[in-house]
């Protein structure tokens, strides 16, 4: 396919004028995305505020890119082939996403999703007709490699302490920079200090660091510059080393798997380069892995460090690396190349290495896993490598979260439970209390959002291009496959380690997946499509007007959404500082009619009502919150905080049967919260005591039977916890409180079953009776032994030594009757 702004004739004419000033346009805004977009926290993917303008900003940008797309390639617009074809069928994407708001569990986070999916169909399209230009190609390669060669300098500032330093160049545009520091670049939890960087979790900084890896080992073989050679070997020992410091077991798994997988597409003699930088590289890190992470810990434990000495390690290993490589690449490769030659051209000749390299690597595993050669590494990541094991917490946990994706998958089979769809959903299918609002797997994650349907879609998409791209490498020249090999390393490294983890969440991944997808796409060995072949007058106009209707709702919609969050802020910064009710209530108000039933605007609408109707007991203030948050439920039906605001505004005016209600309907959406099954159980008594007060047996067995199905199920989850594998954690408390314990050991006996009431109540007694709550159970409970002619001697006078008067106390028990 011709290109308009690259041809060899440079036109004179005012609309050759114009698509070079497009064509330049275009650049210029994926420089900027690159560039600017990794800084936002990775861009997360909008379950949180302050993730979300930078993902609307992101689509605005996109969708002025995509105008501009339009008039730099309307003349290069047809339907006529596979490649034509792959760019409408990528706009299947959003629009499963689209569909799956049918069933959200979520409406608020599945429109952030639908806009998410849609700058990855806009960056796919535009690079894909972009990068079948030799120049903006490389461009485009140029630009994605330096943002992520800044990004690995960005975290080793952090590492050796001199955040300060490396937040304050960023942080003029980049809202992740808090009193001076970039927020997390350095993660801390019970391993220690772990290397984040941009992306605030670790385990997606390796995933990020193994891909451009592997992209700096190509770049150096594949360039015939001495100094592109030497920049990007020169960056290999820092991305090495900050692969380590990441402490990520996923990383260091799947490095050596996708190594293998790329030998496999390079002839011989480049394999062997690429086995030899690789050598090179990791020698150079371990020799100083250790004083490296040391100077690291030191700071992040607030002691003294020295950032010259670490970086006087990194600098010197680096530039040694560096000049080996010039050295290997001026005398060595020509060599190989030339003795290699005819073994390249043997069939299966490229096997040979890979198959040796899967022998090296389980004997370099079984060496560091099984010898004190772990030794040579920092003692924190000898001691992660040393507990890689398939009965490991994180092993354990992410097979649960793929079980408990299963689940949601059942009940919502065909399109999916919508964008975030797991964030709302997840603690209703949880198999144990954990606290993770992402499946980490993008495949399940995936699944959840928008079904079979969707997947299928997606995974058509996925496999059609990875298939015609391998067609089409197979039988090109060395030069093509040259030109587009870079994409490949990107994509196939990201998504293969998002199968275990969510790498996909932060659109700046995704953007740099797509972009890679469209440059695969634009060297995939194409075909013409004759049946579906179109004008190119239709095929113009087709694309031109979902281009410009898309772009147009795309950005109406993005700066409402801006404006809303805006408007929230504000609403939250008033609250803080001013008294006057109105000037608070305005922006909020402002908010909803933006973005209605948004969730942090409702929240905080909700608490200013609140504080208007315990002020002044206007009814219209109730009424209006009642409104409020009733509405937003029927959009954001699994959300919590709505819920809990919901029962806190009914206690406010002793409206117990609502509260009751509420609990008793959504208990199944939080089977693991205690204090939900604990406010049931209570509220369950309550109303159940309410009801024998007024001889009504019938609701009062209702109300106890509630009470007591919640009592089994939080009894039932303690034991099931008992059942969990060794190595696995718990996850959040879970137990039967002295609260519930009462509660349901009341309610068993004035059900007349003072046998099972005192079994309960047993259970939440402990050796301090001065507590009043315990003192009370062990009053219910001598009282059911009583009643079923037992005793506990021991908690009898132990009770009696506290308070005589509990003898009267426990006998008016036991005489009465229900």
């Amino acid at each position: 396919m011709s290109n308009p702004v690259y041809g060899k004739k440079a036109s004179a004419s005012r609309n050759g004028d114009k698509l070079s000033i497009a064509a330049w346009l275009l650049k210029i805004g994926i420089v900027f995305l690159m560039i600017w977009a990794p800084f936002q926290a990775g861009l997360f993917n909008g379950l949180l505020l302050q993730f979300e303008k930078p993902i609307y900003w992101s689509v605005i940008i996109g969708s002025f890119l995509l105008l501009i797309w339009l008039v730099a390639y309307y003349k290069n617009i047809k339907l006529e082939d596979q490649r034509d074809w792959t760019a409408a069928f990528v706009l299947l994407l959003p629009i499963t996403y689209l569909l799956s708001i049918i069933s959200a569990a979520s409406h608020y986070f599945a429109m952030n999703m639908v806009l998410i999916q849609c700058i990855y169909a806009i960056m796919f399209i535009i690079g894909l007709y972009l990068l079948q230009n030799k120049q903006a190609n490389r461009f485009v390669e140029t630009t994605t490699i330096t943002a992520a060669y800044l990004i690995v300098l960005f975290g080793l500032l952090n590492w050796l302490g001199q955040g300060k330093t490396a937040s304050a160049l960023v942080g003029w545009f980049s809202g992740t920079v808090i009193d001076g520091y970039y927020n997390q670049a350095v993660w801390i939890d019970a391993n220690g200090p772990r290397l984040a960087s941009v992306f605030q979790y670790p385990n997606t900084y390796a995933a990020f660091l193994m891909a451009f890896f592997f992209v700096a080992v190509f770049a150096i073989t594949r360039s015939k510059k001495w100094y592109e050679q030497a920049i990007h070997a020169f960056m290999l020992v820092p991305m090495a080393l900050s692969i380590l410091l990441t402490l990520s077991r996923g990383g260091l798994v799947f490095l050596p798997v996708v190594f293998i997988v790329l030998l496999l597409f390079l002839k011989p003699a480049k394999q062997i380069l690429w086995i030899l930088y690789c050598l090179i590289a990791g020698v150079g890190t371990l020799l100083i892995a250790k004083p490296v992470t040391d100077l690291g810990q030191q700071f992040h434990k607030g002691l003294i460090n020295d950032p010259a000495k670490g970086w006087g390690y990194v600098l010197i290993v680096s530039v040694i690396v560096s000049a080996l490589a010039w050295v290997i690449q001026r005398f060595l490769a020509p060599k190989l190349e030339e003795r290699l030659s005819g073994l390249s051209q043997r069939k299966l000749s490229n096997l040979w290495l890979p198959i040796s390299s899967v022998v090296a690597v389980v004997i370099l595993a079984a060496v560091f896993l099984g010898t004190n050669a772990k030794h040579l590494l920092p003692g924190n990541i000898g001691e992660r490598l040393e507990n890689i094991n398939f009965q490991q917490h994180s092993v354990l946990e992410r097979l649960t979260f793929y079980k408990d994706a299963l689940k949601v998958m059942k009940d919502y089979p065909i399109i999916g439970a919508g964008g975030g769809a797991w964030a709302s959903l997840y603690e209703k299918y949880q198999n144990n209390p954990y606290l993770s609002r992402q499946a980490h797997s993008f495949v399940m994650q995936y699944l959840v959002e928008v079904g079979i349907l969707g997947f299928v879609v997606f995974l058509a998409f996925i496999l059609f291009i990875f298939y015609k791209y391998i067609k089409g490498y197979i039988r090109s020249s060395e030069e093509q496959r040259e030109s587009y090999f870079i994409y490949f390393i990107l994509v196939f490294s990201l998504l293969i380690h998002s199968m275990m983890d969510f790498n996909m969440s932060y659109v700046y991944i995704g953007i740099i997946v797509f972009v890679g997808l469209a440059g695969m796409a634009a060297a995939m060995d194409n075909q013409p499509v004759k049946r579906l072949a179109l004008k190119p007058s239709t095929a113009r106009g087709l694309y031109s007007v979902v281009a410009v209707v898309a772009s147009l709702v795309l950005i109406f919609t993005s700066i409402r959404y801006i404006q809303a969050n805006d408007e929230v802020t504000k609403g939250k910064y008033l609250m803080s500082t001013s008294s006057d009710f109105q000037e608070i209530k305005s922006p909020l108000d402002r908010a909803l009619k933006k973005r209605a039933n948004q969730p942090d605007a409702v929240l905080n609408l909700h608490v200013l009502l609140k504080a208007g109707y315990e002020q002044t007991q206007d009814e219209s203030f109730y009424n209006e919150n009642y409104s409020l948050l009733t509405k937003a439920l029927k959009k954001e039906p699994f959300n919590k905080n709505i819920y809990n605001q919901l029962i806190a505004l009914h206690q406010l005016k002793g409206e117990t049967e609502q509260v009751y209600a509420i609990l008793r309907d959504n208990a199944d959406k939080y089977a693991w919260d205690m204090n939900w099954y604990d406010q049931l159980i209570y509220q369950s008594y309550e109303l159940g005591y309410q009801a024998l007060g007024q001889a009504n047996m019938a609701e009062k067995e209702q109300y106890f039977k509630t009470g007591l199905d919640a009592y089994a199920h939080v009894a039932a989850g303690v034991e099931h916890l008992k059942s969990l594998p060794p190595g696995q954690f718990q996850g959040g408390e879970f137990y039967i409180t002295p609260q519930m314990s009462l509660s349901a050991g009341k309610m068993q006996f004035m059900m007349n079953q003072p046998d099972q009431a005192a079994a309960i109540l047993k259970n939440g007694l402990t050796e301090d009776l001065n507590d009043p709550t315990v003192r009370e159970i062990a009053r219910w409970y001598l009282a059911a032994l009583q009643k079923s002619g037992s005793s506990d001697q021991a908690v009898y006078d132990n009770l009696i030594q506290i308070d005589p008067a509990e003898k009267d106390s426990i006998d008016q028990l036991v005489m009465l009757q229900f």
